[in-house]
C-alpha cells in the first residue's frame, strides 16, 4: 500500500506542477515517472496492468467515433505509407550524420541497425495523439479523423511488423476474429437492454477488454488494435456518445498508470539524455512531412499543419521495436533507455505545441502556397451556409432542438454547422439544411459564403472548450449579430459571458425552468395561486 501511496501522491504532485505551468497534466505524469525512476521507487505491482486498462478504453472510446470506410481514403493510407518510408530514410541519414560525427553508440551500427531505429522513431503515439484529439473535442473534426485514420494505418503496420520480425505469425485462430462482425448485431442487443447507468458502463468495460483486448491478444494480435477494432463495430449506436462519457472518468486516471509507467525503464546517463535531445530535432521533420503529403492531397494549409503538429510526436511503440532489437542482438540495449526518454520528451514537447497548435498551424499556413478552391479536397472546400437568418453551431441533443424551434417557431431561415459526418449524413435525412465543417475553425467565417445576412449564432457545441474557441473566432471574424451559447456549470456560463456572448443559458437551469413552466401549464384554472395545503 505503501508504493501506491508514493505513486498516488507523485502523480498528484506532478499533474499540479503542470498545471500551474500553464502545461497539460500529463507532462507532470511523465515527469513524475521519470522522478520515480530516478529515486529507485519500488515497482508498483499492477501498474502495467492499470495502463493497458487506460489504453484500451482510450482506443476503444475512439473506436465509437471511427468510422471504417476513412481508412480507405488516399488522404489516410496512401500518407501513412509515404510517411513511413521517408521517415525511416532521413532518420537513417540523420543518425548516420551522427555516426559520422562520432558519436560512440552510433559508430558501430549496421544500417540495418540505424534502419530499425528510424522504424521506431516513424510512428506517432496512438495514446498521446488521441488524448490531445480528445482534449480539443476535435476527434472527429476534419483533422481529427484524419490523424486517427493515420494512426490506425500505422497500428496494422505496427502488428504486421511484430509478427514478421519476432518470427511468430499470428495463432491459426486469428482469422476467426471476423466472426465479430456479425457478432456485433448481439452486442449492440444486449447494449440496448443495459440501460443508462453503471451497467453500461461495465458493458462498454467488458467489451473492450474481454472480446477486444484479450480476445485479440489471445490469438497473436494486437490488443489495442482489438480494442478501438471492437468500439468501431459498435460505432453509430445511439448512445456511443453516452458510452464514451460514462467511461471518460476510468479511461483518464487509468491513463496516468500509462504516462508513469513511461518514465520507469532506467536512470538515463548524461549521454543518453544528450543523444535523445539530439533525437527531437527530427520532430519539425515529421511534422512537416504529414503536412507536405497532406497538402499534395489536395488538403487546405491549414487543416495539414494541424494534423503534423498533431501527430508529431514519437511513439511508445518504438520503445517496444528497441526492446525487441536489444533483446535479438540489434541493437544496443542503451537504445532501450535512449528511445524511451525521447518518446516522453516528445510528449513534453508535443504538449506545449499543442496547446496552441490551432493558432501555430494558421501562422505556418505561409510556408505552404495557396491553392485554387476548385483544387482543393471535397470536404476541405469553402462552406455554403446560403442565405441563412441564424447558425447553430453542433448539432447534437440541444442544438437540433435549438434549430428545429428557430425554424418552426420563429420562422426564422436556419442552417446547423457539424463536423461528424456521419451525424451530418443522419440530419439530412431528417430534413434539417446542416454543413460538414469545424465551428473552431479560426478560418471557418473566411470559408464561408453569403454569411452577410445572418443575424443570430448560437453555440450548442456539448464541450466548453469548443463553444469559447468557436466565440473567439466569431468576434474575431468581425460578427456582429447576437451570440447565444449553453453551459454546463455557472463558471463556464460567465466565462463565455465575459468573452462577449450576448446571452448564456445553463443546461440545468433552463431544464428546471422549462420543467416548471410545463407544469404550471398543465394545471387547471384557479389551480395557480392561492390554493389551501391539504
Amino acid at each position: 500500500m505503501a508504493t501506491a501511496v508514493l505513486y498516488l501522491a507523485a502523480a498528484l504532485v506532478g499533474g499540479l506542477a503542470a498545471t500551474l505551468l500553464r502545461l497539460p497534466p500529463l507532462v507532470g505524469f511523465l515527469a513524475a515517472g521519470f522522478a520515480l525512476g530516478a529515486a529507485g521507487a519500488p515497482e508498483l505491482p499492477g501498474l502495467e496492468t492499470v495502463a493497458e486498462l487506460g489504453v484500451a478504453l482510450l482506443l476503444f472510446a475512439i473506436g465509437l467515433k471511427l468510422d471504417v470506410r476513412s481508412l480507405l481514403r488516399p488522404e489516410i493510407w496512401l500518407t501513412t505509407v509515404a510517411h513511413l518510408v521517408l521517415s525511416v530514410a532521413v532518420a537513417v541519414g540523420f543518425l548516420g550524420l551522427l555516426a559520422v560525427v562520432g558519436v560512440r553508440l552510433l559508430a558501430d551500427e549496421s544500417l540495418g541497425s540505424l534502419a530499425l531505429v528510424g522504424l521506431a522513431l516513424s510512428f506517432s503515439s496512438t495514446v498521446f495523439v488521441v488524448k490531445v484529439l480528445e482534449d480539443r473535442s476535435d476527434a472527429t473534426a476534419l483533422y481529427g479523423r484524419i490523424a486517427v485514420g493515420v494512426l490506425v494505418v500505422q497500428d496494422i503496420v505496427a502488428v504486421a511488423f511484430l509478427a514478421v520480425s519476432t518470427g511468430e505469425p499470428p495463432s491459426p485462430w486469428a482469422p476467426c476474429v471476423v466472426a465479430l462482425i456479425p457478432g456485433a448485431w448481439v452486442l449492440r442487443r444486449v447494449w440496448d437492454r443495459a440501460g443508462h447507468g453503471e451497467l453500461q458502463a461495465l458493458f462498454g468495460a467488458f467489451v473492450a477488454l474481454v472480446p477486444g483486448f484479450w480476445l485479440f491478444d489471445a490469438v497473436g494480435l494486437s490488443g489495442d488494435l482489438g480494442a478501438l477494432v471492437m468500439g468501431a463495430l459498435l460505432a453509430g449506436h445511439p448512445r456511443a456518445t453516452e458510452l464514451s462519457r460514462s467511461l471518460l472518468t476510468v479511461k483518464d486516471l487509468a491513463l496516468v498508470a500509462f504516462f508513469l509507467q513511461i518514465g520507469l525503464h532506467g536512470m538515463p546517463a548524461p549521454v543518453d539524455v544528450a543523444l535523445a535531445g539530439l533525437l527531437l530535432l527530427l520532430l519539425p521533420l515529421q511534422a512537416a512531412g504529414y503536412a507536405v503529403l497532406l497538402w499534395l492531397m489536395r488538403l487546405r494549409r491549414r487543416t495539414s499543419f494541424l494534423v503534423g503538429l498533431t501527430l508529431g510526436n514519437f511513439s511508445e511503440f518504438g520503445i517496444i521495436v528497441v526492446a525487441f532489437g536489444a533483446t535479438a542482438g540489434l541493437l544496443d540495449e542503451e537504445w532501450t533507455v535512449i528511445v524511451s526518454l525521447a518518446v516522453a520528451a516528445s510528449f513534453v514537447v508535443s504538449a506545449i505545441v499543442n496547446r496552441r497548435g490551432v493558432e501555430l498551424a494558421a501562422r505556418l499556413t505561409a510556408l505552404l502556397p495557396r491553392r485554387d478552391v476548385a483544387r482543393l479536397h471535397p470536404d476541405d472546400r469553402p462552406v455554403d451556409i446560403g442565405r441563412a437568418d441564424a447558425v447553430v453551431m453542433g448539432l447534437g441533443r440541444v442544438g437540433s432542438a435549438t434549430y428545429r424551434r428557430l425554424r418552426d417557431v420563429h420562422g426564422l431561415s436556419a442552417v446547423g454547422v457539424e463536423h461528424d459526418r456521419t451525424r451530418v449524413d443522419a440530419l439530412r435525412a431528417e430534413g434539417i439544411a446542416v454543413v460538414p465543417a469545424d465551428a473552431t475553425d479560426a478560418e471557418f467565417w473566411a470559408r464561408v459564403k453569403r454569411a452577410g445576412q445572418v443575424r443570430l449564432a448560437v453555440l450548442a457545441m456539448p464541450f466548453h472548450k469548443a463553444n469559447l474557441i468557436a466565440l473567439a473566432q466569431l468576434r474575431a471574424a468581425g460578427f456582429t449579430g447576437r451570440v447565444a451559447a449553453i453551459a454546463r456549470y455557472d463558471e463556464d456560463a460567465e466565462e463565455l459571458r465575459r468573452h462577449g456572448a450576448d446571452a448564456v443559458f445553463h443546461l440545468y437551469g433552463a431544464a428546471g425552468a422549462e420543467l416548471a413552466d410545463r407544469a404550471a401549464a398543465d394545471l387547471a384554472p384557479g389551480e395557480g395561486s392561492g390554493r389551501e395545503p391539504r
